[in-house]
């Protein structure tokens, strides 16, 4: 498996079980129904790390292209290669939520809420204020891309380094899992251009009835705040180091 096809593959994973639980949990008649936000904030974690485990052995596992700014800032791949990276995250977030949409269809159906099903494609503030949304959008990624930037690979006594393998996506979770238990309160921590914005335009392009806006008047905070988040952790690793 190639390094785009991998991106694809790891981000469509990465949303299917994300939003998957999120539908589980705010959907009508759902086995999971209303069973609350430590249950999303936990299987967001882990669906980071089923997403991290596919990927890594071939592209690293992005997944976000906050993280694949982060690398082009610290000159590890190409603009070309990034900007591939970038595409292929966000069109695997689109295909993960149309999955999670068809597996749910009847239950989509039985729900009135059209933010309940708007939630399970992107995100919304619990209190509209774009100005102190995006500071936390910027500082939830902040500490992703800080934490991620001072992962170390083990060395043997002789000083040789050799890969966490699938171990690696297991601090990846544990940061996730934090971020939203502590600071996903506000937005909903996207932390994530292409999770949020990929999902964001299979929701207006679905035919799921009853449903909210595209929302443009907050949907380019989840973007731009990950993208300032990514560029403030790499400039101040690189100034660190």
């Amino acid at each position: 498996m190639n390094a785009l096809l991998a991106e694809f593959i790891g981000t469509s994973v990465l949303i299917l079980l994300g939003g998957g639980v999120v539908a589980n949990v705010v959907l009508k008649d759902t086995k999971g129904n209303n069973s609350g936000w430590i249950v999303i904030c936990t299987a967001w974690a882990l669906a980071v790390f089923a997403g991290v485990t596919i990927a890594g052995p071939y592209s690293g596992a992005h997944l976000n292209p906050a993280v694949t700014i982060s690398n082009l800032l610290l000159d590890k791949m190409s603009l070309t290669l990034g900007l591939q990276y970038m595409l292929m995250q966000f069109l695997g977030a689109m295909f993960g939520s149309f999955i999670v949409w068809l597996m749910y269809k009847d239950h989509f159906t039985q729900t009135d809420d059209a933010g309940a099903k708007e939630a399970i494609f992107c995100t919304r503030p619990a209190i509209f204020n774009p100005k102190i949304n995006i500071i936390s959008e910027i500082v939830g990624t902040f500490i992703l891309i800080f934490s991620i930037l001072h992962f170390t690979n083990p060395t043997t006594h002789q000083g040789e380094t050799f890969g966490l393998g699938s171990i690696g996506a297991i601090p990846v979770s544990f940061i996730v899992w934090v971020i939203g238990l502590s600071l996903g309160g506000t937005t909903g921590y996207a932390i994530n251009p292409a999770r949020d914005l990929g999902p964001r335009i299979m929701h207006a392009l679905l035919p799921i009835k009853n449903k909210e806006s595209f929302n443009i008047s907050y949907a380019w905070v989840p973007v731009i705040g990950p993208i300032i988040g990514s560029i403030l952790a790499t400039m101040l690793y690189l100034y660190i180091n």
